[in-house]
């Protein structure tokens, strides 16, 4: 099973998960921006974590045998605070490095005017910079915000093919579905979505235009339910090329559309001395063998 996890917050994770992830087939990946884990205090902080999931994390990912691609946005929950606004005006710089393949996430968390704004802003940007949008809907009152998150989506007049609408659930799968955008669902441990209920809407909806993540945030969370929900696929019925299609082939065609994104094989899995800015994923001399 090849695994393509098209949205994991992996700065929030381990190197034991990326250990994981390697020897359960995760050979891919798109690290979207999001918030800190506290309020942010200013717009460098923005930069300096910019930076880091362009240069630092995606060598540590390297070094793990995986290719580490990222999107790069203002997320909702952060676009409350006045104070981080400035980093809109920064986007554009981040928007055309390698391996940013998407804006994102954008969107809403508690469907205010200033997330509205920040979210049309960032769909002008996308269309600007011919890049695909990954797309947060909130977590409260879902349905309602789903739909009003299509509404912004087509009155930006970007291609609905070029939008992923996630954190999906049964409740709001079909509206999206009719709009011709992507379908984005983040699996979960006990919240949003399991590998089983992902199975039914498979049989439901198809495997066209599916998405399905991990997510792995700074919450209880698993980074191997991308593999999960494979496993789950294969014992529902579901053929290995439809596995591939929803954990490799349907990431790859998504992110794709941005033309900068990064699969080339990486040889070997095995930390290596090598360091980026002199630092390396290694802690101290390694043992004799």
């Amino acid at each position: 099973m090849r695994i393509f996890d098209p949205h994991i917050h992996m700065t929030s994770r381990t190197t034991t998960d990326y250990e994981a992830m390697y020897a359960a087939g995760v050979r891919a990946l798109v690290e979207p921006a999001f918030w800190l884990g506290q309020p942010r205090t200013g717009v460098g902080s923005f930069v300096d974590y910019f930076d880091g999931l362009i240069g630092w994390e995606r060598f540590r990912a390297a070094q793990f045998g995986i290719r580490h691609n990222c999107t790069i946005a203002l997320n909702p929950k952060e676009a409350n605070d006045p104070r981080c606004m400035d980093v809109l005006d920064l986007l554009p710089r981040y928007l055309a490095k390698d391996g940013v393949v998407a804006v994102g996430e954008v969107g809403y968390d508690s469907m205010t005017e200033a997330e509205e704004d920040a979210f049309a802003r960032q769909l002008g940007m996308a269309i600007e910079h011919e890049l695909p949008v990954l797309v947060h809907t909130p977590h409260r009152d879902k349905l309602a915000g789903t739909r009003r998150t299509l509404d912004v989506v087509r009155d930006s007049g970007i291609a609905p093919e070029l939008v992923v609408v996630d954190h999906l659930n049964e409740l709001t799968v079909g509206p999206v579905a009719e709009s011709g955008c992507w379908m984005g669902f983040s699996i979960y441990p006990d919240t949003k979505m399991d590998e089983h209920r992902m199975v039914a809407i498979l049989r439901e909806y198809g495997t066209e235009r599916m998405l399905v993540n991990s997510a792995a945030d700074w919450g209880r969370s698993d980074p191997l339910k991308t593999y999960r929900t494979g496993v789950a696929m294969l014992e529902a019925g579901f053929t290995e090329s439809d596995v591939d299609t929803v954990l490799w082939r349907n990431p790859v065609e998504f992110y794709g559309q941005s033309g900068k994104l990064m699969l080339d094989e990486i040889d070997g899995a095995e930390p290596t001395g090598e360091t980026f800015a002199g630092n390396s994923v290694l802690r101290g001399a390694r043992p004799d063998s």
